[in-house]
């Protein structure tokens, strides 16, 4: 086996790079409905062929590499289909619905934007997870403003930012304590320095969204009272629907497991839709079933696959039209290419090349912390995986920061200032992937609106520049 050089482990970044960004030109949207996945496939036989061919690693190890990546999606995989089926039930049973209504009569349209940052950002510290805070909060959110006439892409970009905010300070986050645990620091401490770097970025949001919400001009054709009327015209709203979020925030609080949280919330959304919305049971099932059999249809339907409800607005039907777990199929499908490609990219020694390069540059406190937030914003790229882009760098720099007489919470700090904001930047990393599917927004086009996850890694270096709160340790 041979030690991969530099422009040998570069060539299959490049060439994904180069087929993607033809591709988003060619296919824009949809370029993650099939082309990114057989770009991802070419590069992954590209990256193999070379290290069979040229480097002489065994196809064992390229194999066990692929499966290794694959093992650790396995429950993220899990907890997408969980999405997919909560959003599913959620809408049919009136769940989403019920907060679209009450939130289009109290929030005003000036401050929707910031308060769907904020509100995100409250559910996800406390869910610890910016994925299912998203897939409950944030599509009934979406579908709100939308209706306020708000772009899709600013409500996304809201949203992700709130929910990344609070993904990144929860204590329950699975990405704060991989931060910490790689770097070796106690997670409390590591919750407390990122104070240094967090609280810049969410006030800098929340300064940007209120100013955003009311300058930014809105379509008001809509008639908000009509779609008032429409929606309780199709549903039965009832306050009693929004003790399902009030339950799925208990067993978030509790510490149930996502999936668990998730896959109950779901099934209660459905028993709920049987109960509070038999006429849409109805509609979505065949005439000749018996009440049973119409509850056990519509359910098993709402949760699997695509369900579309005649509102008699066109933008109603399209924000309630579901796809269930079926939905996720695409994303899925891109996952697996996503992990096959990072699999083989590590086995193969080519991701620690490129990271080695990467290490010279490292001389002083702004290039150290610069190097490592390019390190991990590269691998998210490359592996397109946040867990891959915190783990690899935390272990390569551990050393050269310790060397240098930095304390290891300038490191778990920086990993996490820019590894976990920037997954959902990249169209065909997992978080991209993911987001984009279940908030039906392309991820190129929600990027330039996630003010705190694209302000937060420069926050990261500007505060290095500074010196603030920048310790040696005593030697």
């Amino acid at each position: 086996m041979k030690k991969p050089g530099i422009i040998v482990s570069l060539v299959p970044v490049l060439v994904l790079i180069a087929i993607i960004f033809a591709g988003v030109r060619m296919f824009g949207e949809d370029v993650t409905s099939g082309p990114s996945q057989i770009a991802l496939i070419f590069t992954t036989v590209l990256a193999s062929v070379i290290s069979l061919v040229h480097l002489k690693i065994p196809w064992d190890k390229l194999e066990a590499g692929m499966m290794d990546h694959l093992t650790k999606t396995g429950p993220a995989i899990f907890i997408l289909l969980m999405i997919g089926a909560l959003t599913g039930s959620w809408m049919i049973s009136g769940v989403v619905p019920a907060m679209i209504y009450y939130g289009l009569k109290i929030i005003s349209p000036s401050v929707f934007l910031l308060v769907a940052f904020l509100l995100s950002g409250m559910v996800s510290v406390m869910a610890g997870s910016s994925w299912t805070t998203i897939g409950t909060i944030g599509v009934a959110m979406l579908s709100a403003g939308q209706i306020l006439g708000f772009p899709a892409p600013w409500l996304a970009g809201a949203i992700i930012s709130g929910a990344y905010f609070g993904d990144k300070i929860s204590p329950l986050s699975d990405t704060t304590n991989l931060s910490a645990s790689v770097a070796e620091v106690d997670l409390y401490v590591h919750l407390k320095y990122m104070l240094v770097t967090t609280i810049p970025g969410f006030v800098l949001s929340v300064v940007f969204f209120t100013i955003v919400g009311f300058v930014l001009p809105v379509n008001n054709a809509l008639d908000i009272g009509n779609q008032l009327n429409v929606i309780e015209g199709t549903f039965n709203i009832s306050p009693w629907l929004l003790l399902v979020p009030v339950f799925t925030i208990t067993l978030i609080v509790k510490k149930v497991s996502p999936f668990i949280t998730l896959f109950s919330s779901a099934l209660l959304g459905a028993l709920v839709a049987c109960l509070f919305q038999p006429q849409i049971c109805a509609q979505i099932s065949p005439d000749n079933f018996s009440k049973t059999g119409t509850f056990l249809y519509s359910s098993l339907k709402m949760l699997s696959s695509n369900v579309s409800i005649e509102t008699g607005d066109a933008m109603l039907n399209n924000l309630t039209s579901t796809s269930g777990m079926s939905g996720m199929l695409n994303t899925v499908w891109i996952i697996l290419c996503v992990v096959t490609f990072g699999g083989v990219m590590e086995a193969s020694g080519m991701i620690q090349t490129i990271t080695e390069k990467m290490m010279h540059l490292m001389k002083n406190t702004v290039s150290l912390v610069s190097s490592t937030v390019g390190t991990t914003i590269f691998f998210n790229m490359t592996l397109s995986d946040q867990y891959m882009a915190i783990l690899l760098p935390g272990k390569m720099f551990s050393e050269t920061y310790k060397k240098l007489g930095y304390e290891p919470r300038l490191l778990s700090r920086t990993l996490q200032d820019s590894a976990t904001v920037t997954s959902v930047l990249v169209p065909w990393n997992t978080c991209g992937v993911v987001q984009s599917s279940v908030l039906n927004v392309a991820t190129l086009a929600y990027l330039p609106y996630c003010f705190f996850n694209l302000i937060t890694p420069v926050i990261t270096i500007i505060v290095a520049a500074i010196g603030y709160k920048i310790s040696r340790n005593k030697s």
